[in-house]
């Protein structure tokens, strides 16, 4: 019997358009605020095979400028909580998107993990490797300096503790200065037509509702960690 070859998944790509204005931070739900309307629309397209049937419906937008990546995340969710305010603390725990941004080949990048509140975790990770003790073979939390440049805004208050059981949207936006990544990378191709990588999630909130959406599919495994499984991000 003749073997028909395994067709393997295209990584997704998205456009990262550039912009002269920045764009609102204010994170309102509803219309799209200032500025969004020129970016492409990307969609958490796959779920985990794990999750529960709670997938929400959840978008993300970027933006770049010459100082700027601007990110917006907008969801129309329920089971939303938000515990978590101290800075690198398990955001991923509580109703969170996050953006994984890989600005230069090679293996490291940046997990940005941000919960409706606003919350950020933020390491670089070099090398993704798990260790037996838990942890990455090669990583660090960024340093504080570099957190507080994050601007962040959120349209749900900064705490949830009773979960908000009905459809509820919310929205993430935040700019992330260019410095940011030379700081860790030295300097980086910018320029239109460059290749980024990186990917999008969506996770957390009630626990009885388990959920892991994906821009690009990472797999059977539950692992948000495999850079070769990022998707392009064009800069446009």
């Amino acid at each position: 019997m003749k073997k028909t070859a395994s067709k393997t998944a295209t990584a997704p790509s998205y456009t990262i358009h550039r912009t002269k204005t920045p764009p609102s931070l204010r994170a309102e739900v509803g219309e799209v605020p200032a500025g969004w309307d020129q970016a492409e629309v990307g969609t958490m397209g796959a779920w985990h095979r794990r999750s529960s049937a709670h997938h929400p419906l959840t978008f993300f937008r970027a933006l770049i400028d010459k100082q700027a990546l601007y990110v917006r995340f907008d969801v129309m969710d329920r089971h939303v909580r938000s515990l978590q305010t101290r800075p690198q603390s398990q955001v991923c725990r509580d109703s969170c998107v996050e953006s994984f941004i890989q600005p230069a080949p090679g293996k490291a990048y940046f997990n940005f993990e941000i919960n409706a509140g606003g919350t950020l975790l933020l390491y670089f990770i070099e090398d993704s490797r798990r260790r037996p003790e838990g942890g990455f073979m090669r990583y660090a939390p960024v340093k504080p300096v570099w957190m507080k440049q994050v601007e962040i805004g959120h349209s749900l208050p900064a705490t949830v503790r009773r979960t908000i059981e009905g459809p509820i949207a919310w929205a993430v936006a935040y700019r992330i200065p260019l410095a940011l990544f030379t700081a860790h990378l030295g300097e980086l191709d910018v320029a239109p037509g460059s290749v980024w990588r990186g990917n999008f999630y969506k996770c957390g909130g009630d626990p009885a509702y388990p959920h892991w959406g994906m821009w690009s599919d990472v797999g059977r495994p539950l692992n948000f960690h495999q850079p070769k499984r990022f998707g392009e991000l064009i800069l446009g």
